[in-house]
């Protein structure tokens, strides 16, 4: 539930225009909405998540049965605002999205969303790849920034490999509020992103590389032993972490 719908409701009940009894049916699945299946608890919502945090609770499909997933996502849609559906294979991703009007998959990010109607993009967070190998978790990251309400550009390919790519995204270094920086191989690209800007940095090591990189282990020392200030790194892969950070920072500035 939305702040500003708790607090209207709370001052209906105050002025006497709402019941007690009509609050109470409205927030019959506050603070948790379960979903059951054979009389077990399978799916428990948090409907507090916005009021805390600002933004719903965002569903991981990796993992989840079909019919869990489809439960978990239609009732997260019957609340107003945002919906965020991670990590969904294309076959479940169109299976929902064509299922539920207003609902959208993105292929490349593996994600399903809908987007509050009354947010407006605002800000600007910067998405650079150092790779084409990346783009899939950058996707990821800039699906779940514009998703939360942020401005996102994206500047891909853009490795140390031909160090000039990154200079020609000069308005982009300058004007963004935070930037997420995704990289494979040995992860050097968030140090040079660091260096190069005075905002902050959120550094996503990715499982491309060869065998030596250890599925994105070597990105991820890489970036944790930056020289650069102004880096923080999250998981491997992990675009959605570090999209949703981006989102805060951005909006906080």
């Amino acid at each position: 539930m939305k702040p500003e719908r708790m607090r209207q409701l709370l001052d209906a009940v105050a002025s006497g225009s709402t019941s007690v009894e009509s609050a109470m049916q409205s927030l019959r699945g506050f603070p948790a909405e379960s979903i059951e299946e054979n009389g077990q608890t399978v799916v428990r919502l948090d409907t507090q998540r916005e009021m805390r945090h600002g933004f719903p609770e965002v569903i991981f499909g990796q993992g989840k049965r079909f019919e869990h997933l489809k439960a978990a996502t239609e009732r997260a849609l019957s609340h107003e605002g945002g919906v965020l559906v991670t990590r969904v294979g294309r076959k479940k991703g169109e299976a929902l999205a064509a299922a539920n009007p207003g609902l959208t998959y993105h292929q490349a990010a593996r994600c399903l969303y809908r987007r509050d109607p009354e947010r407006i993009d605002e800000g600007l967070v910067a998405v650079i790849s150092a790779g084409a190998s990346d783009f899939g978790v950058a996707e990821e990251a800039a699906c779940t920034a514009r998703t939360l309400g942020a401005r996102v550009e994206t500047h891909y390919d853009s490795g140390v490999a031909g160090l000039h790519r990154i200079l020609s995204a000069g308005e982009l270094l300058r004007t963004a509020r935070a930037f997420v920086v995704v990289a494979g191989m040995e992860g050097a690209l968030p140090s040079v992103v660091g260096g190069l800007v005075n905002r902050p940095v959120i550094a996503v090591p990715t499982s491309q590389g060869y065998g030596a990189s250890f599925g994105g282990l070597s990105a991820l020392l890489g970036m944790l032993n930056s020289c650069a200030s102004n880096v923080t790194t999250v998981n491997i892969d992990n675009g959605f972490g570090a999209g949703y950070v981006a989102a805060l920072i951005n909006r906080q500035a």
